[in-house]
């Protein structure tokens, strides 16, 4: 059987339950750098369980809508902030958590300009970008330990 949901703008208001939406969007908290530069400051609640900030650049190939969703992830020892490296649109798939599995997704198309921290143990999808280049700094634990948990679903939802 075939579930689909419908991908829908970015907002912060939107994705507060899964996490926060980075961006430079309306008066900056303070000037800086000889009043050259404003700076939207401390946007994303990074929280780490027995490890260390940790950047590394992530590179992956474009996906396209409709898209089959037949597994997320997440990860129980701390957050992932995800920056493009680009100006597309890109796609962000998370859901709640419903007795240890993720509940109904929820499908959210970033503009240009957004960046998405996903908070500790939020499912979401693996990275999803509409475009060449897929490229992402990415902000996540370093540290010992698995920490990532899979659920595949038995019957996949279309992005759409």
């Amino acid at each position: 059987m075939t579930r689909q949901i419908k991908a829908i703008p970015l907002t912060t208001q939107a994705f507060a339950p899964f996490g926060d939406v980075l961006g430079a969007t309306g008066a900056p908290d303070k000037i800086i750098n000889q009043g050259m530069c404003g700076r939207h400051h401390d946007l994303a609640a990074l929280d780490f369980h027995a490890g260390r900030a940790g950047i590394s650049v992530f590179n992956a190939q474009p996906r396209s809508l409709p898209m089959d969703l037949d597994m997320m992830e997440r990860h129980p020892d701390g957050s992932q902030a995800f920056v493009p490296m680009h100006q597309n649109p890109y796609l962000v798939v998370v859901a709640p958590d419903d007795g240890g599995a993720p509940g109904t997704p929820v499908a959210f198309i970033a503009q240009p300009g957004q960046a998405v921290n996903y908070h500790r143990n939020i499912w979401h999808a693996v990275l999803c970008p509409l475009h060449d280049p897929g490229l992402f700094t990415v902000i996540d634990r370093i540290g010992p330990g698995a920490n990532l948990e899979e659920h595949w679903f038995g019957d996949f939802w279309k992005i759409v």
